[in-house]
């Protein structure tokens, strides 16, 4: 065992920190070595989370600005786009996520253990496996104004929402493209190149928007040519970015993107289901609060609400996704509980950041609907709804940062079946006669038990067997690229042997 003293920071005094020889954290017996401990967890992850979260912020903000300029259209035309957003769009974003989500424990894993070689086949496999689902997906796109009469929608608002969502069809092939490239990229710990590429895209969606909507008077149809332009823009952007400045570890296309293709979606299934579950309780409440009482309002308030809890649900997102490099580059590298110091130091800072929110969002009730729209009876109803925001702040702070736990655990089953069990947003809503609200408080229900549940799984995880889970996945996908690079695969053995 080793001591050794480093200077984190400019400025920041020196942090002593106990390692063991394979650079794996000591156990912290005293506070002083749980100080150091997280603080130096705190500078890794901050240094990942902080750009990634600001990308990922900049990309939900795309949504949240087309938002903001139809609403000076008019209800309807807001109501009909949030529809579309809200029903097909996240829906297809959330399953495109859940199926690129093998990518990036695998690249992570990769990029830890040395096997830099794998990436770029592990991202072209994914652009093939996205693009099929694309093709899965598009019927949903094509027949929108069907499905949302067939759901009891308004015949105005289906047939706006379908034109919408039609319109929107090239925006959901650029997922097929981004989603991969980025998980590629932050493996390798390029978050700030994303960060950039994300601002400038968001910039310009802003400009193009006020071109085609305030200019050209284009109405619903330029929102909608703005967001594909915008979504092509990035990825181009990151592909570009990838061929040409990532020599290292992009070779051109490889026949490995077709090798254990199938076995690959099969890793991704589980967690597009458990995500999409989640994400249909969101469409159905939306849903819902369409055959309520004065719906244009109710959808209006819930729709506002929404955006601002998308923007932090975005940024924990993204502090989930900096984790989960943090987590898989020290299980890659063979050090459990690095990988779990990391772990309990996030979640930590994500719940105190959550508390944070929360309490600004209770303060602030009366005014923060300004920001995107002016009628004082939307700005009533959406006061109406804080408390509820803030408690979904708190829970969204602490539930991404924990979900990648119960994907490893093989717990998506239990977890699913906690949506399934758990959400009496309809009773709530419908028979107990409290609308919106009792819609809202069914999901938050569903999500505080769902929550509970991961933390025993987390609680519960055995780090050294999660190290043993990642050599084997990392044979099992690399195959004879894994056999050239033995010497990694003995630098996990020795890792794992001198913590037992």
């Amino acid at each position: 065992m080793e001591t050794t003293t480093m200077p984190l920071l400019k400025g920041a005094p020196p942090t002593t920190l106990t390692l063991l020889e394979n650079g794996n954290y000591a156990p912290a017996r005293s506070f002083e070595e749980a100080k150091s401990m997280f603080w130096i967890e705190t500078v890794k992850i901050w240094k990942i989370a902080g750009p990634i979260s600001f990308q990922i912020i900049c990309q939900y903000r795309t949504n949240s600005f087309t938002n903001i300029f139809v609403v000076h259209i008019g209800n309807f035309e807001l109501s009909s786009v949030t529809i579309s957003l809200i029903v097909i769009g996240t829906f297809s974003f959330g399953f495109m996520l859940g199926m690129g989500s093998a990518l990036e424990t695998l690249c992570g894993q990769a990029f830890g253990g040395g096997q830099i070689h794998s990436l770029g086949a592990y991202m072209q496999r994914s652009w093939i496996i996205l693009l099929a689902t694309c093709f899965i997906l598009l019927p949903f796109y094509i027949f929108a104004t069907p499905i949302l009469k067939l759901l009891g929608q308004e015949v105005e608002i289906a047939d706006m929402a379908g034109k919408f969502t039609i319109l929107t069809i090239p925006q959901l092939f650029s997922l097929a493209i981004t989603f991969p490239t980025v998980k590629f990229l932050r493996a390798q710990s390029k978050v700030n190149l994303l960060a950039w590429i994300g601002f400038l895209a968001l910039i310009l969606h802003i400009g193009i928007l006020w071109l085609f909507i305030n200019v050209l008077c284009w109405g619903t149809t330029g929102a909608a040519i703005a967001f594909d332009i915008t979504s092509w823009e990035i990825s181009l952007a990151q592909v570009a970015y990838v061929i040409f400045w990532c020599n290292e570890r992009w070779h051109g296309f490889s026949w490995l993107a077709f090798k254990e293709i199938w076995a690959f979606v099969r890793l991704s299934i589980a967690s597009a289901v458990m995500l999409c579950l989640e994400i249909w309780y969101m469409m159905s409440m939306i849903l819902l609060v369409g055959h309520l009482n004065n719906a244009v309002i109710a959808l209006g308030s819930l729709s506002i609400c929404m955006n601002l809890n998308g923007w932090e649900a975005m940024q924990f997102i993204g502090i989930n996704a900096a984790m989960s490099v943090r987590v898989s580059n020290e299980l890659g590298l063979g050090h459990p509980r690095a990988a779990k110091y990391s772990e309990y130091v996030n979640l930590l800072q994500s719940l105190l950041i959550g508390l944070f929110r929360m309490v600004v969002v209770v303060i602030t009730r009366d005014h923060f609907a300004i920001i995107f729209i002016s009628r004082e009876e939307m700005q009533r109803a959406v006061a109406h709804l804080a408390y509820l925001l803030g408690v979904t702040m708190v829970l969204n702070s602490v539930q991404p940062v924990i979900s990648g736990v119960a994907i490893d655990g093989g717990w998506q089953t239990l977890v699913a079946i906690t949506f399934l069990i758990f959400r009496f947003g309809y009773l709530l809503g419908y028979k107990a006669k409290l609308g919106v609200m009792g819609l809202w408080e069914g999901m938050i229900s569903g999500t505080a038990l769902q929550t509970l549940l991961l933390l025993i799984v987390l609680y519960g995880t055995n780090w050294d067997k999660e190290v043993e889970q990642t050599m084997g996945r990392m044979r099992k996908w690399g195959g004879q690229e894994i056999a050239t690079e033995g010497t990694n695969s003995s630098r996990w053995q020795t890792g794992l042997s001198r913590q037992t």
